[in-house]
């Protein structure tokens, strides 16, 4: 269901803009029609409130909780259900945010990435990737939506954007706090900047080497690194707040002192935060979760040579949460094991920053 068909809905009942401005709010901010100063049967057309139960109905059937997986911290692992019988992962992160999914499976085929080995199955309607939204604040608060689950979000852009819109004027979400992650689509640059609401931008960048970039990311657009950062700039100085640039930590793969080199020449000066996540490791895939330490010595490396670094945790490491790995195991729980690198190749790496 696409969120332009449920304000058709609500128009054809009779109402009014806001009126349909009223119904929307309540199903994203979770809270019951009668609530506030103005009651439905003081308000809405007759029409409309004797459809509500029908039309809570079926919002409420655009996703169903499947199991939840909690992590350290605040943290929990959500394997939703469509109603068509298929499933995507949303996240509770720490400090009320939410990650969502805008895609059953991926196209882009991240070589380190479970969801992206498994391919592309349909995308996700902008109806679904709010009702994520509202089955999280279901559960607890959440006042940060960030589109790095399962998907491509520019692969899916026009529900994407559809969804940003309204949980950007009607969720109680600031726009900032909404975070559109992608590898790097130029129409996705070209279509936030038009937008009315102009979320937080996040870019995978994972390695500063094109030849790299290539093989990790074998069907994402071929943006050489340095244009892709010029890109991000650009964006980050129209809305004043900077790009997250996404960076997957695998050992022996990007954790190089050629690709620590590569990070100063790309991201010093520019109005940026590099997230560097260690590998979340996937059993049957080659890549090594690098060790804490290492990890920390490396974010301290950048600080110290101008980069500012956030050196997050994967949520879910501890419950085999990577991205894509809850459905995996529900829908097929044999996994195909790829061979390992021989001598001279690059490895194909570890999972994305999601």
């Amino acid at each position: 269901m696409q969120i332009e068909t449920i304000r058709q809905r609500l128009r054809t009942l009779g109402a009014l803009p806001l009126h349909e401005q009223r119904v929307l709010r309540d199903w994203l901010q979770v809270r019951p029609h009668d609530q506030g100063r103005r009651r439905p049967a003081d308000f809405l057309p007759k029409t409309l409130r004797d459809a509500l139960p029908d039309i809570d109905a079926d919002l409420h059937a655009l996703v169903r909780l499947v199991s939840s997986h909690a992590a350290e911290g605040d943290a929990a692992r959500l394997l939703v259900g469509l109603g068509d019988g298929q499933m995507v992962e949303s996240v509770l992160l720490p400090r009320g945010g939410v990650c969502v999914s805008s895609q059953v499976g991926c196209a882009v085929g991240c070589q380190f990435c479970m969801t992206g080995r498994g391919g592309l199955v349909r995308q996700v309607t902008s109806g679904e990737i709010v009702a994520q939204v509202v089955l999280a604040r279901s559960i607890r608060p959440v006042k940060k939506v960030v589109f790095m689950g399962m998907g491509e979000p520019a692969h899916n852009l026009d529900n994407v954007l559809e969804a940003i819109d309204l949980l950007g004027t009607e969720g109680d979400i600031g726009h900032k706090n909404l975070v559109f992650s992608t590898v790097g689509d130029i129409r996705a640059f070209e279509r936030l900047a038009a937008s009315t609401v102009k979320p937080a931008l996040a870019l995978s960048l994972h390695t500063t080497r094109p030849d790299l970039r290539a093989t990790l990311l074998p069907k994402a657009p071929r943006i050489d690194p340095v244009d892709l950062v010029a890109l991000g700039e650009d964006y980050a100085r129209q809305t004043h707040y900077p790009v997250q640039y996404q960076w997957t930590l695998m050992e022996g793969v990007n954790d190089g002192q050629d690709e620590l080199d590569g990070i100063v020449a790309l991201l010093k000066g520019k109005y940026a935060v590099l997230n560097m996540i260690p590998y979340n490791t996937v059993p049957g895939l080659p890549f090594v979760r690098p060790n804490w330490e290492r990890s920390r010595e490396i974010a301290r490396m950048l600080h110290q040579r101008g980069i500012l670094t956030k050196l997050r945790d994967s949520a879910g490491q501890d419950v085999d949460g990577g991205c894509g790995q809850l459905r995996a195991r529900a829908a097929a729980p044999s996994r195909k094991t790829i061979p390992l690198r021989q001598e001279g190749q690059v490895p194909a790496c570890g999972n994305a920053a999601r």
